[in-house]
């Protein structure tokens, strides 16, 4: 069967195709906000993606039968076409998302979306670096297991040759980079994890909407915006406008320790999703 989630897609689309009865292409621009349509994109191509999927799948079968003598059944391969209505869907998606101004934030919630999507970028670069890192480390460390059974002499000249590569030893620089890939990690996270937090929290927001139309500048017109856990604390600039602020102490309760870190790490590799908080 296919999945729900295409019927949802459809019904968002004929919705769309019926106002669109009602309403020129510029209505319906306005009409979702940019986050809507990045959603219906989403769904438009996970819907294609699926009929791929499906197609791959029901190829194989009908050419493992067609081997043997197997006769494929009209319309068998049906779910692995794309209809034109998914192609249609994917389309408008396209528009409404590549016609969006996205670039100027107009509240701090979006402002601190735009933010974290940022940070997610550089903290998805940071896991891969120390990925490649740990591996390096983790190629050397692996020699602790044969040095617990060099006891023997053969054994042992093999595990000081082991130890002359550079694969199989350890150095200052390798070090740097692993702890400097940790470090990176850390910081990515962190700004990643507050500026979610603090698109999330409505007081937050809310404060700094009211001094902006107060001050009379566009919250997305900012220049800087830099956050310092340790005081919990943004400070947000609007050098054009000749503003700065700081907005402090309210993210405490979404705050995580090394031991909720672990937690956390424990359940996903045994759950493969996240906790709930």
């Amino acid at each position: 069967m296919r999945p729900q989630k295409l019927l949802l897609t459809l019904s968002l689309f004929s919705a769309l195709v019926s106002v669109s009865a009602q309403a020129n292409a510029q209505d319906l621009a306005t009409t979702l906000t940019g986050q809507q349509k990045i959603e219906y994109l989403k769904n438009a191509i996970e819907d294609i993606q699926t009929r791929i999927d499906s197609g791959s799948v029901l190829t194989v079968g009908a050419t493992g039968y067609a081997a043997i003598g197997g006769v494929v059944s009209d319309n068998a391969l049906a779910d692995g076409i794309i209809t034109q209505e998914e192609l249609d869907a994917y389309l408008q998606a396209k528009d409404l998302v590549t016609g969006h101004d996205y670039a100027i934030a107009q509240t701090a919630e979006q402002l601190f979306m735009q933010e974290h999507a940022a940070a997610m970028v550089n903290l998805s670069a940071a896991v891969d670096t120390l990925t490649a890192a740990t591996n390096v480390i983790a190629t050397a460390t692996a020699i602790a297991i044969i040095a617990t059974e060099a006891d023997t002499k053969p054994e042992q000249v093999a595990l000081q040759n082991i130890l002359n590569t550079d694969a199989g030893s350890i150095d200052a620089g390798e070090v740097a980079e692993y702890n400097d890939a940790v470090a990176a990690v850390e910081d990515y996270a962190q700004a990643a994890g507050a500026f979610m937090a603090a698109a999330n929290n409505n007081e937050l927001t809310a404060t700094i909407d009211s001094y902006a139309t107060q001050s009379n500048f566009v919250v997305g017109s900012y220049t800087a915006i830099t956050y310092t856990q340790s005081v919990d604390e943004f400070v947000i600039s609007w050098a054009d406008a000749g503003f700065e602020a700081g907005f402090q102490g309210y993210l405490t309760p979404d705050m995580k320790s090394a031991a909720d870190l672990y937690a956390a790490g424990e359940y996903i590799n045994t759950y493969g999703g996240y906790p709930t908080q």
